[in-house]
């Protein structure tokens, strides 16, 4: 049987924001399908963003936040793009 090797994040970023993610939701003890519920979200959307596979919208996030009681900078503070805007606009 080959076991598949999981995808790396999508961006340094993204897999910063799932891992705090990840943490925040353990921590208040629940699951991704219970976090999903909460935050009208789906099971594979929560699982996704743990793994920097995808990334929310802005009003996602704070649906996110909310749901797990906390301010949403501390899903988001301090995270920047890999590469600088105006570098990938070629600016």
């Amino acid at each position: 049987m080959v076991t598949a090797m999981p995808k790396p994040p999508i961006s340094t970023a993204a897999g910063e924001f799932g891992r705090r993610l990840r943490q925040t939701r353990e921590a208040k003890g629940l699951t991704q399908e219970g976090l999903a519920h909460r935050a009208g979200s789906t099971f594979s959307s929560i699982s996704g963003y743990e793994r920097g596979q995808t990334t929310p919208s802005f009003p996602v996030i704070l649906d996110i936040a909310y749901a797990l009681g906390v301010d949403p900078g501390e899903l988001i503070r301090g995270l920047k793009p890999d590469v600088p805007p105006s570098e990938r606009l070629g600016r």
